[in-house]
């Protein structure tokens, strides 16, 4: 990494950031926000799809409120209090916990709109934005091995251009080919998830709740079989219901099965006042993978740094990944921001290794705890009978829901707080 003294070019930066998803943009945002020159480089153009539940926990709410997004009822988000878990035969409704470190209500929003939002406002902080831009290979610096820049396709054109940056942040996704480009493969050790989804017209559309399904049953067959995953449905606000399952591949249904399929019938036994018919769903159902618990590593190496999903951020108890997305952008923003102000390549260099350690810090006892949790729930019976009895003990699905979703007071909490923040201590920091 180098200290750029001179007026930058069009296509040159201090950082350069490829993919504008929520853990690009808020990279970008907080980079450009400190000052540094950014260049945030996203295949697509907006407004564009993306497969998610649409659900935000008050995680994610609060990276939100941090990069000044007006999340009001008037600009179009829709405010949650809480989860409702079916299953067991029990209907139980739990409010987001009361806390010092987040809000105390969740969020609903499209993802085509969400992402936008975000990339402008990076945009609005000074980041330059370039969409239809397809980066493809990295420029690697044949003396070091270090991570200078990437060539890229831009415009309807496809007219071949070269970013140059001494740092390059991978917050292309899953599939990330940044990464893989750069030597850096999936970890097979480590749980991966499939969510498939679509929307349906609905009077269920204005629901303040988050709603999901414990037991996922497959009724196609001579015999009712539960399956490996959980069912949701998240009311948009906007005449629609998100209505779509995540499933693991710790289970033995997970290759076997088409998941499309599954969500069709489940839907299919719904009742039919919902509107989860056929002829009611407003668009396809479109399935994406969710890469868990730091499933790609180093996430420093060689002038590259990995955020979101490039990196394995999805949460493995529950498939949540924007508020990680975000987080690790925020993380990755500052320990560069820090390196950036550093004299010497070795200094610099220091800092820009604290990346990884700051992020098996934060998450990686939590990870590991849920790595456990996933194998158990691998299995449908222990899920069915986790459901039947653990349903009938609220306080118990309290503190469920504080470590299912990762919402505790890292001090001055209360017992459950303290128990979660002492096993996630404890745990190995993989």
């Amino acid at each position: 990494m180098t200290v750029v003294t001179e007026p930058l070019s069009e296509n040159t930066a201090d950082v350069i950031v490829v993919g504008a998803g929520p853990a690009g943009s808020t990279t970008a945002y907080h980079l450009a926000k400190a000052g540094l020159d950014v260049l945030l480089l996203e295949k697509t153009e907006f407004p564009r799809e993306k497969v998610c539940g649409d659900g935000l926990t008050p995680r994610a709410v609060k990276q939100l409120v941090a990069m000044g997004i007006d999340i009001s009822e008037e600009a179009g988000w829709l405010r949650n209090k809480g989860l409702r878990i079916i299953g067991g035969g029990v209907r139980l409704q739990l409010d987001w916990p009361d806390l010092a470190s987040f809000p105390d209500y969740g969020l609903v929003r499209k993802r085509d709109d969400f992402d936008e939002q975000l990339a402008r406002q990076a945009q609005k902080a000074g980041a330059r934005l370039f969409e239809r831009c397809n980066v493809g290979a990295p420029i690697v610096d044949e003396r070091t091995g270090r991570i200078t820049g990437v060539h890229a396709k831009l415009g309807e054109e496809k007219r071949e251009v070269t970013f140059r940056a001494p740092l390059v942040v991978a917050a292309d996704g899953n599939s990330t080919r940044l990464s893989l480009a750069m030597g850096l493969h999936r970890r097979e050790d480590r749980p991966m998830g499939v969510a498939v989804r679509t929307y349906f017209t609905s009077p269920r559309h204005e629901d303040d709740y988050l709603e999901s399904w414990l037991e996922l049953w497959d009724r196609r067959g001579a015999e009712d079989r539960l399956l490996p995953g959980y069912g949701w449905i998240f009311g948009m606000g906007d005449g629609t219901s998100n209505v779509g399952l995540g499933v693991l591949n710790t289970s033995d249904s997970f290759k076997e099965l088409d998941w499309r399929e599954v969500l069709k019938a489940w839907c299919a036994s719904m009742p039919e006042d919902w509107g989860y018919t056929p002829d009611n769903m407003t668009g396809p159902i479109r399935g994406a993978a969710l890469p868990m618990a730091f499933n790609r590593q180093p996430h420093y190496t060689k002038g590259l740094l990995l955020v979101g999903d490039a990196g394995g951020l999805v949460n493995p108890f529950n498939g949540e990944g924007i508020a990680y997305a975000m987080e690790s952008g925020q993380i990755a923003a500052d320990v560069i921001v820090q390196a950036h102000a550093r004299p010497t390549p070795a200094s610099r260099e220091l800092a820009l290794q604290r990346y990884p350690r700051v992020l098996k810090d934060t998450y990686g006892g939590y990870y590991t705890l849920g790595r456990a949790f996933v194998k158990l729930i691998g299995n449908p019976k222990v899920m069915q009978i986790a459901a039947q009895r653990g349903l009938t003990h609220p306080m118990l699905m309290k503190f469920t829901l504080k470590l299912l979703a990762n919402l505790t007071d890292p001090t001055g909490g209360d017992a459950m707080d303290r128990i979660i923040n002492g096993l996630s201590r404890v745990a190995p920091k993989a």
